[in-house]
């Protein structure tokens, strides 16, 4: 059931805060957003910690980015075009976080990519997470960087600079916040003890099935999980050219040989 326009405001604040206890936000930075029924945007406002906001200090904006209710000296976050980008892209979310969550942004800054299959929760949740080039923040440019991912990603890392969430509301998102930020922080960890082998591609064919059917798969996961993490005979079908399954063998052979 969705909740009223009253209660979203205070589940945004909500959100707020938890992302600034767990240090996904720090000052002003971040923003969160939700879909209302009508199309409309209500959003947090620019230059306000995320942390200590109130209900009444967030803005609704009509699904162009204009404001059409806010109070006085609040204005539109400057990454408003990545959240209408979002929703515009897809019609299914109904939130959309931008956060800055330590390890996740450090691994992004170190070159260690998050598009592998090492934990089998985030597998299922988040599929393969993408990292995009880096673009300027709060710019077009930031927009377009994440105007195709979006499409078949719930959860992006924006290089040297942040994530992106989305979900079929608010909490969604943020809960997949969590869950992107929890998994970096188990690979930045394993990073520093050792190797980070990735699970052998028939686990990551079964987590890929179990991911349909709880209702996470997107568009092109079948691709992602083949290039990404090897599994290219995946339930129901084959879909990798012979020239991607030898390269992913011999690539897995050099990991094996690396390992040993």
């Amino acid at each position: 059931m969705s909740l009223s326009h009253a209660a979203l405001r205070q589940e945004i604040v909500r959100i707020g805060r938890l992302m600034h206890q767990h240090e996904f936000v720090d000052g002003a930075s971040g923003n969160i957003s939700a879909r209302l029924p009508d199309g409309q945007i209500l959003a947090t406002p620019s230059g306000l910690a995320k942390g200590f906001l109130e209900p009444e200090q967030l803005i609704v904006l009509d699904s162009n980015g204009q404001v059409v209710e806010a109070g006085p000296d609040l204005r539109p976050t400057s990454e408003l075009l990545m959240h209408l980008e979002a929703y515009r892209r897809r019609p299914d979310v109904r939130g959309v976080i931008h956060a800055h969550p330590i390890t996740s942004v450090a691994l992004s800054i170190a070159g260690v990519s998050l598009a592998e299959c090492v934990i089998p929760e985030a597998v299922v949740i988040l599929g393969v997470i993408p990292t995009t080039p880096y673009a300027t923040p709060s710019s077009e440019e930031n927009q377009r960087a994440i105007s195709e991912l979006i499409v078949g990603h719930d959860a992006i890392v924006l290089q040297y600079h942040g994530t992106l969430t989305v979900g079929k509301d608010v909490w969604d998102a943020y809960l997949k916040l969590e869950t992107l930020e929890h998994t970096a922080r188990i690979i930045a960890t394993s990073h520093v003890l050792g190797k980070v082998p990735s699970l052998p591609p028939e686990q990551v064919a079964r987590l890929w099935q179990t991911r349909k059917e709880w209702g996470f798969s997107r568009p092109g996961d079948e691709e992602q999980f083949c290039l990404a993490c090897g599994a290219c005979h995946l339930p129901e079908r084959h879909i990798a050219s012979e020239e991607d399954r030898l390269a992913h063998e011999i690539a897995a052979l050099v990991r094996q040989a690396l390992s040993e």
